[in-house]
């Protein structure tokens, strides 16, 4: 997405839906265009009128079938003013709900009823006259419940048309009716749950990003009652925003259900494989690879063989979809349910997964984002294929880590000279959901936070404020760690290298507040220092700046990764 547009750019418009169920559409023209808007107005429910003084048996052949059908009502005679005030429904006082007119905008009629219907707020569309119109008609693509659109208000010499092709090209097929099977899914879990939708995790609101919570911790066996009678829920809101679409268009109800929703009802107590059970004369071989921040070109060549000759792919619910779109169709892939609630359960599954694989003499390569040892568990994997006798058969392959790479994409040097001479790079969640020891400040050093976002708020507070403990054990304060200033700069950096990065830039005062009104774009994470500045200049009294898109890697070479997220509306 393009930055904001300076103030002295010509206005955009404002992109909604309308609803239209029942609504009387005026249709004013008999041409081939009058035909397209009645078929678009009755698609959207509403019942459209013709007004045209052309004979029934000399209009267009679909308005004659309309007719015929009895699914557009034709007024044979010229377009009376009161028209306007006299053909619609009872409940709004026979004012009809939208005009489009069809006629040439040369025609002195079409000035005269555009002025009237705006006089009257009722909304007009005149074809090929911007100037005259309170509403224009978007370049639309339908798929099942599936609606895209794309405008260019009014400069793109019919580019629309081609940019909303181009897009849907891009889409995976069946994606329409996996939108509906969701949506059947999300109303089932509402019945049966008793519970209402989470706002920004399942709700109807297709404006509103995840909420800040989206990825709250919800600790194993320690859920409370609403975070049980709300789980399923939950997990179908980050089946929806991890997997990729290429793998939701492919989904089945029973899958989603039996397969995501209903796992972990109980605990599993699967006995681990045993290391002599079977299979001893044809040992595989697991690969723990990290993919990097998200963009497919910042995988490492041994990465990008290892999924090309891998067997089967164990994948996290955070490898980017244009990752995954590099995975052999023949090739066999599951993702991580690592929802909040089951992380533990997830893992002890992708592990026995594994296990079993390599046991098959498969090649089994788990995929990891960024780098499998920074905060991705592959220590621990490691550990686990050892303790069954098959150290021997793990290779762990690097990956760019996104605590690095990510401030470069977001133009925050960790290291400037006179500036910040060392990095941290911690977690902002403990095990278990405990809060991890906070580094103290230090001037010239940068922090950079993972898996932090969830629990900001309290993040910040122990960055910027003594614990109670903290205060007891120090009442002479001698030897208390030093405190971050409240207007430290910070950055939160998320989906970095994806095409719907998002950057906002503010102080550790503002943080909260922003991620609470901006919503959450998972995964993020957090740069907290003085080299956030050293290349972005605040504005001052601005609270915090936020900077969508990503475009640092416009190379020849790298225009094959497709937006790894689907608008509801785009704009040229």
């Amino acid at each position: 997405m393009a930055a904001n547009p300076p103030l002295s750019s010509p206005q955009i418009s404002l992109l909604t839906a309308q609803h239209s169920t029942g609504h009387t559409h005026l249709i004013i023209g008999s041409n081939p265009l009058a035909a397209s808007r009645t078929t678009q107005s009755l698609s959207s429910g509403a019942k459209p009128v013709l007004i045209s003084s052309t004979p029934s048996d000399d209009l267009h052949y679909t308005l004659t079938q309309y007719i015929n059908s009895g699914q557009l009502t034709h007024l044979p005679r010229p377009f009376e003013t009161n028209d306007l005030f006299t053909l619609g429904r009872d409940e709004v006082d026979n004012v009809v709900d939208a005009v489009f007119i069809t006629l040439s905008p040369k025609d002195p009629l079409v000035s005269t009823i555009s002025e009237v219907c705006k006089k009257n707020r009722i909304p007009i569309n005149v074809v090929d006259a911007p100037s005259l119109c309170s509403f224009s008609l978007l370049s639309t693509h339908l798929d099942g419940p599936l609606q895209i659109g794309v405008t260019t208000n009014g400069r793109g010499c019919k580019l629309a048309s081609r940019i909303r092709r181009e897009i849907a090209a891009s889409l995976p097929q069946g994606l329409g009716t996996a939108v509906a099977r969701l949506g059947d899914v999300r109303r089932k879990i509402i019945a049966e749950d008793k519970t209402a939708a989470l706002e920004g995790e399942g709700g109807l609101d297709d404006s509103v990003d995840q909420t800040s919570d989206f990825n709250k911790l919800v600790l194993e066996g320690r859920e409370n009652e609403e975070e049980q009678k709300t789980r399923r829920m939950r997990w179908l809101g980050q089946v929806c925003e991890y997997w990729p679409l290429r793998r939701l268009a492919a989904i089945s109800e029973e899958e989603i259900v039996e397969g995501v929703l209903n796992s972990y009802q109980q605990q599993q107590q699967k006995p681990a494989p045993s290391p002599s059970a079977g299979g001893q004369d044809k040992i595989g071989r697991v690969i723990l690879a990290g993919s990097g921040p998200g963009h497919p070109d910042l995988l490492t060549r041994a990465t990008y063989k290892a999924i090309q000759s891998a067997d089967l792919i164990l994948a996290d619910k955070l490898v980017p979809a244009g990752v995954l779109d590099l995975i052999p169709r023949r090739t066999p892939v599951s993702i991580a349910k690592k929802f909040p609630g089951n992380a533990d359960r997830a893992q002890e599954e992708f592990l026995e997964q594994a296990l079993a694989g390599v046991k098959a003499g498969k090649t089994v390569l788990r995929l990891k984002q960024g780098d499998p040892f920074i905060y991705g568990r592959g220590g621990e994997e490691v550990q686990y294929f050892r303790q069954h006798g098959l150290g021997d058969k793990v290779v762990v392959l690097p990956g760019i880590t996104s605590s690095l790479s990510a401030p470069l994409f977001a133009g925050v040097p960790p290291t400037q000279r006179d500036v910040a001479d060392q990095v941290l790079v911690c977690t902002g969640t403990g095990k278990k959901g405990k809060a991890p020891v906070p580094p103290e400040f230090v001037e010239s050093r940068t922090v950079v936070f993972l898996m932090a976002l969830h629990r900001i708020s309290g993040l910040v507070g122990e960055l910027t404020t003594y614990t109670e403990e903290e205060e007891e054990q120090n009442e002479e304060k001698k030897g208390r760690r030093k405190l971050w200033p409240v207007d430290t700069p910070c950055a939160v950096i998320e989906r970095a290298s994806c095409p719907d990065q998002r950057v906002i830039r503010t102080t550790l005062k503002r943080v909260a507040e922003a991620i609470e009104q901006e919503g959450s774009r998972p995964p993020g994470l957090l740069v907290v220092g003085r080299a956030c500045e050293v290349l972005y200049t605040p504005e001052k009294g601005r609270s915090w700046l936020v900077e969508d898109g990503f475009k640092g890697l416009d190379l020849e070479f790298g225009n094959d990764f497709a937006a790894g997220g689907l608008g509801v509306a785009a704009l040229a």
